[in-house]
């Protein structure tokens, strides 16, 4: 690579007397002739045949048209046309000498995005966990025993949906020798052993940085098991607890952790200002939230702080216990010391964990010292069988009762256990006793405990798939509980799902709970976050306030005597039957819940045809006309897939109709004035089709966003704060997506594909703390237009 001189770059002088319009009076000190340039150009010693060099010579630097001219990029215009020394758009643009692009150009972003992704790559070799254990072949490949680690790699890098028959393939087309090579699917690693140091040298040769699927294979040494097969402790091996995987800053005092979460969270606001200033348009001005972030330090907007957790230890009322091996071979039932991708698959018991309550731990070693006594297997990552898979405690909480950190587990009232398992090629007698043993196990465990445990619900959910997520339709069987030692009551055993309900308490009012429906895992904060949200929301009796994955309508709930009217959308129809049953056990009658799937954006244009004030509005148009307009955007900017034309169809009837025969029928209804939307999405964050329902709605002014994954946040909030392109979609044509690309870059991209439209501006933002001890955190932003 050629690199150029720092004599050949344009003086300060000449950039900035360039940008000058020639109609505007030179400003002091700033030369204004060719006589005060060449001055300049004498005062930094160049060569004598670039001293007489002038602004009007013949022969163009090296560096013209090699940089984005800023007057045109932020004005749409430059007063020197043509004969402007920077380029006027990106095909205009060179190459520099140094055979580099400018980096605010697409080309040097893509370059600095790719070289970003090198780096990460390589940072993440030395994280990846991978153990001796790895090696062992139990599934009868004839190549188990003892594996020399001096002569054995892991690959990183691989494709995971690969076995080992594919990494077997592929080493023999790199000509690759090798004595043992193993792969499963899921998994990002490979294990390679060689018959001799001349093999393992020549292996690591060909293989090193060698490109699979867009991705450089990295070589990585294979750490030894940390106990050997007669349960003797290896000293040389590393230890990871149970404590370390799940809560990382246990060990920091609260106040530290809260001034960590703050920072990180201080660190996102900024990510969000640099990305928004990238995401840009062409030709149009930087926002103004986004210029006056270099007033508060580069941050996006004011982080008003940092609101801690009532409750430090023992906060959380759900907790998810898997089945496994820990790496001493013993059957736990606790949590797994890493990634199953990175080659991670040891489970260690919940101690010392203090995010967990008492009760939960307890739940999990009776359900452990069941496993023990159990003729059906725990479930085999490796192999993707077995029985036993996982268990979920959920609690509920009693009304109005403040515990402390050293007596947390005296507001738990009601318990919830979901036992999670896959009967794939499993005998339904053989099944039925051992769930019948389970719950006896349950029963007599919690009796004995001392207090006693409280025990609610029993259930089971029957999965099949490899991870242990399951979907939300996914069959589920109520089991009846023993009410003494010597009585079952086996002939009420039911699959009707309305009896697995337990229930919590949020601001005085009480939640029905179903088996897989979400709720805050920390009552206690949850109550703290939800009044930031409607204090912020700027709410009122003339406000129609949208619950977007509303879930089971706690947030709306909660704020409902603050509004004239909720509506909550969600996705899952279980969690839409949870909100209207504590809509009912609560006497509240101003909330309406919708279950929809279809595009967001008819959903809504429906419901403000419906209950806002169209008439009182400079933005209203007759909607059928709006309807129109959005069928022709989203032909021409939506993929057949992601908008189902059959909805919008639907949506034209429906609203031409309403506006034919509904005058008399709106009289009846109310009206309000005030939109305002509150949104709570896991972590992937907002589907694309929900960002463009909200930003392109022009009655919605207000938006408070709920974050558990502040980096999902501020990807949502680029594409609803950045202003809209001319000409929707055009600057995206022929662009694919890159698949290491990070979700802020997606989110840019995705931006120039909005509807032209407002876009909001953030306001304010506040961390809470619902996750003690761990380094995730929840965050509030306000957004307003």
């Amino acid at each position: 690579m050629t690199s150029s001189s720092l004599d050949e770059l344009p003086s300060a002088a000449e950039t900035l007397t360039s940008q000058i319009p020639s109609d505007t009076a030179p400003i002091d000190p700033i030369p204004s002739s060719n006589d005060d340039v060449e001055a300049v150009g004498e005062k930094r010693k160049r060569d004598d045949d670039e001293k007489t060099t002038n602004l009007e010579s013949s022969t163009p630097s090296p560096w013209f048209k090699t940089s984005l001219c800023s007057y045109f990029r932020r004005q749409g215009s430059c007063s020197h046309g043509a004969a402007c020394k920077y380029a006027h758009g990106e095909n205009e643009l060179l190459q520099k000498p140094d055979n580099t692009w400018d980096p605010t150009s697409e080309r040097g972003k893509k370059a600095k995005m790719m070289s970003d992704s090198a780096v990460k790559e390589e940072e993440e070799v030395g994280d990846v966990m991978f153990t001796e254990e790895m090696m062992d072949d139990n599934d009868g490949g004839g190549d188990g025993g003892v594996h020399d680690l001096s002569l054995s790699k892991c690959l990183v890098h691989l494709p995971t949906k690969w076995q080992s028959d594919d990494l077997k393939t592929f080493l023999r087309e790199q000509g690759v020798e090798y004595k043992f090579a193993k792969k499963r699917r899921g998994m990002m690693v490979g294990f390679l052993t060689f018959e001799n140091a001349e093999q393992l040298k020549n292996g690591v040769e060909i293989l090193e940085g060698k490109n699979v699927n867009n991705k450089s294979l990295k070589i990585a040494d294979v750490l030894p098991r940390t106990f050997d097969k007669n349960g003797a402790k290896n000293p040389a091996a590393k230890l990871k607890s149970a404590r370390e995987a799940v809560t990382p800053l246990a060990d920091l005092s609260y106040a530290d952790q809260l001034e960590q979460k703050k920072a990180s969270i201080a660190q996102m606001l900024k990510k969000l200002t640099r990305n928004a200033r990238k995401a840009c348009p062409n030709g149009k001005s930087v926002p103004e939230w986004v210029l006056q972030s270099r007033e508060i330090g580069g941050l996006s907007c004011k982080l008003e702080g940092i609101i801690e957790s009532p409750l430090v230890n023992g906060y959380r009322n759900k907790c998810e216990f898997s089945t496994g091996y820990s790496v001493e071979g013993k059957l736990t039932v606790g949590f797994m010391l890493g990634n199953f991708s990175a080659g991670v698959t040891a489970v260690e018991e919940a101690v010392n964990c203090p995010n967990i309550s008492k009760l939960a731990c307890r739940y999990a070693s009776i359900f452990q010292s069941f496993l023990e006594k159990s003729r059906l297997p725990v479930w085999n990552r490796f192999k993707s069988c077995g029985f036993w898979r996982q268990l979920t405690v959920r609690e509920g909480s009693k009304p109005g009762v403040v515990s402390s950190d050293e007596d947390a587990d005296s507001r738990i009232a009601e318990v919830m256990l979901m036992v999670q398992v896959c009967s794939t090629d499993t005998d339904e007698a053989e099944v039925a006793t051992e769930f019948e043993e389970m719950a006896k196990a349950f029963a007599e465990g919690a009796r004995a405990s001392t207090p006693p445990l409280p025990l609610t619900v029993l259930v089971v959910q029957d999965h099949v798939g490899i991870s242990n997520v399951a979907p939300p339709d996914c069959p589920l069987r109520l089991l009846p509980i023993p009410v003494s030692d010597n009585g079952t009551h086996q002939d009420q055993s039911t699959n009707v799902l309305t009896e697995a309900r337990i229930h919590d308490h949020i601001n005085n009012l009480r939640f029905s709970i179903s088996p897989t429906a979400f709720f805050q895992v920390n009552t206690c904060a949850a109550e703290k976050l939800y009044s930031l949200a409607g204090d912020w929301a700027d709410l009122g009796p003339d406000t129609l306030l949208f619950d977007v994955c509303c879930g089971t309508g706690t947030i709306g709930l909660t704020l409902a005597h603050r509004v004239g009217m909720v509506i909550g959308i969600e996705m899952n129809a279980s969690a839409v039957s949870d909100a209207e049953r504590n809509a009912k056990i609560n006497g509240i009658s101003n909330c309406k819940f919708i279950c929809s799937k279809a595009c967001a954006e008819d959903v809504m244009s429906s419901l403000l045809t419906e209950y806002v004030d169209v008439s009182e509005t400079e933005e209203a148009k007759p909607p059928s006309d709006d309807l129109d307009k959005q069928n022709s955007s989203a032909e021409e900017m939506s993929n057949p897939e992601d908008v189902p034309p059959l909805n919008i169809q639907e949506a034209v009837q429906k609203t031409e109709q309403k506006d034919s025969s509904s005058e008399p029928e709106r009289s009846t209804k109310p009206q309000f004035k005030n939109v305002v939307a509150i949104v709570d999405p896991p972590r992937p964050g907002l589907h694309p089709d929900v960002i463009k329902a909200l930003r392109t709605h022009p009655r919605l002014k207000t938006l408070v966003y709920i974050s558990c994954n502040p980096e999902t946040l501020v990807a949502n909030a680029i594409e609803l704060c950045t202003p809209s392109f001319e000409k929707t979609g055009q600057e995206n044509k022929g662009y694919r997506r890159q698949s290491r690309m990070g979700t802020a870059a997606l989110a840019r991209h995705r931006a120039k594909k909005m509807p032209a439209s407002e876009p909001f501006k953030p306001v304010k933002a506040m961390a809470v703390d619902l996750f003690p001890h761990t380094d995730h955190c929840e965050m509030v932003m306000l957004l307003n237009r």
